[in-house]
């Protein structure tokens, strides 16, 4: 295959929205030189992978069985038996995947959006099939408008905001009444439907499923970097783009990813349509080390850095809740506003932001500290675009804030997970109709509440020591050039990755693992 050596001209990189799928996207070889990936990373390279990549059934045989399971979830919490520990719905959901999903994040990325059953019959249904490449989908197939999209994940984040509140006014997750966990996955099922009717694509899953933003960023710290280009200068000489416009072998990217200028896992769903598409066999499926996409992205995206920072909000607020001190503030909180019912919005939201500002201001105070002001850099632009002296130091710090934030997610499943998984055996034999309520495994208990918390403790020292490893070397290309007091710098960097850290560890200290 002849090398063709890049055009010097403007980047249109991976955050590019629907509207602009027609412009030929080009890249520079410098421009991902450090996100580049070794050839022998690349899965794809095995026949056996690469004849399973390549399968139209592929991916509907990844939702099939989760689509089943989901199906189970919304039939048996209307039909099956009230008592939630004993209830496959609320058994399955609340105690066991959730905390998976958090474990495919961390370990893997977005392994979880390839076998997503809301995501995957919305799908089916706009695409008129289940797995065969059909010419003309089902629905309006509208834009979403840019003004719109150029918010990216913080759309998933409002999204995850608003449902979470549900959960806890409606105690869903408790686990409540095993009817209301069914009317929440059948809420997201119509949603997801009714999005890809109206919108193109996986316009839902890319800006407004509710874990979009939370798989998308601490999905970073996985090891799977997903389809990527084998080689750059092959994608600036295609005319076609299939890989983005779709073509006799694929659909277009659902997920508006060109593989020409991924530098991270973050919007790659995993769904092998670049990979079936691409006319030149250039795409490849390919591993990274752990962090990489945390670490190596030379364009950091603003969407990520204020997702990272509510995301890390609301996990505060998640912690901070199960205190003494939150119930009496949310009890004064409702006898003033006359709310009566928990939580009050006003606390819960109010924690969130704050947490999130707090934490910006923090970086604002390390900016004003350290940055040179010769080094700050002013350019105009929409959300996305636009840089200013505090984006230069608010998006490196976020991002080296993600192992924390997605280790303090995955500690806060674990009470759930720890003293109540055991009975989603005895909520499988209760569908055929057996009487399981005195079943030991029912009230059996793979930790108490003492070593509980010392797991959650040990699980925020690893996003401890994952924070500093990513903040030091973040640190030595995106900050040191630009700060005064590098050897200082560095240490502040640090030292802001340890105390945050550390808050989040005494809190599930005084907790008491709570769940």
């Amino acid at each position: 295959m002849t090398k063709v050596e890049p055009t010097k001209v403007k980047l249109v990189t991976d955050d590019t929205i629907s509207k602009r799928l027609h412009i030929p996207v080009v890249a520079s070889e410098t421009r991902f030189k450090e996100t580049d990936l070794p050839k022998k990373a690349n899965l794809a390279n095995h026949p056996v992978i690469a004849r399973i990549l390549s399968r139209r059934a592929t991916q509907f045989l990844l939702i099939i069985p989760n689509q089943i399971i989901f199906w189970l979830v919304i039939f048996l919490g209307f039909m099956g038996v009230v008592d939630p520990g004993l209830n496959f719905a609320t058994a399955i959901t609340w105690y066991l995947w959730f905390c998976l999903v958090f474990v495919m994040m961390a370990v893997i990325g977005r392994a979880w959006c390839s076998m997503c059953p809301f995501g995957g019959f919305a799908e089916w249904i706009q695409r008129r099939t289940l797995f065969k490449r059909i010419q003309k989908p089902l629905g309006l197939g509208r834009k979403l408008p840019e003004s719109w999209a150029q918010w990216g994940f913080t759309l998933s984040v409002a999204t995850f905001i608003f449902l979470t509140f549900l959960e806890e006014y409606f105690n869903i997750a408790g686990p409540g009444t095993p009817r209301d966990t069914s009317l929440m996955v059948l809420g997201i099922v119509v949603s997801a439907v009714t999005f890809y009717l109206v919108f193109e694509r996986r316009t839902f899953c890319r800006y407004f499923c509710p874990l979009s933003a939370l798989i998308g960023s601490v999905g970073s710290m996985g090891s799977v970097a997903g389809f990527r280009t084998n080689d750059r200068a092959v994608c600036l000489a295609c005319t076609t783009k299939d890989c983005m416009r779709g073509g006799t072998s694929g659909y277009g990217c659902p997920w508006y990813t060109w593989p020409g200028s991924a530098e991270s896992n973050a919007a790659c769903g995993l769904c092998t349509e670049c990979y079936k598409a691409c006319p030149s066999n250039n795409v490849g499926f390919y591993l990274q080390s752990p962090l990489t996409s945390v670490i190596a992205p030379k364009r950091r995206r603003a969407d990520i850095a204020w997702a990272v920072a509510l995301l890390w909000g609301l996990v505060i607020y998640q912690q901070v809740n199960a205190t003494n001190v939150y119930a009496s503030v949310d009890g004064f909180l409702n006898r003033l506003t006359g709310w009566n019912h928990y939580p009050n919005p006003i606390d819960y939201l109010v924690i969130i932001v704050l947490a999130a500002v707090l934490t910006a201001f923090i970086f604002k105070g390390y900016q004003m500290l350290f940055l040179d002001p010769a080094r700050g850099v002013h350019a105009a632009g929409n959300f996305m675009e636009k840089v200013n002296p505090f984006r230069q130091v608010f998006l490196p710090l976020s991002y080296a804030l993600i192992p924390i934030v997605g280790m303090d997610y995955f500690a806060r499943q674990l009470p759930k997970f720890f003293k109540h998984v055991p009975r989603l055996i005895p909520a499988i034999v209760q569908i055929f109709g057996v009487n399981t309520s005195k079943w030991s495994l029912v009230n059996y208990h793979l930790l108490s509440n003492p070593s509980i918390v010392d797991v959650q403790v040990a699980v925020m020292a690893v996003g401890v020591i994952g924070s500093i490893y990513a903040v030091l070397r973040i640190f030595k290309r995106d900050l040191a050039p630009l700060t005064r007091h590098v050897a200082g710098a560095r240490v502040a960097a640090v030292a802001l990755m340890v105390a945050l850290g550390g808050v989040a560890g005494w809190l599930y200290i005084i907790m008491h693992a709570a769940s």
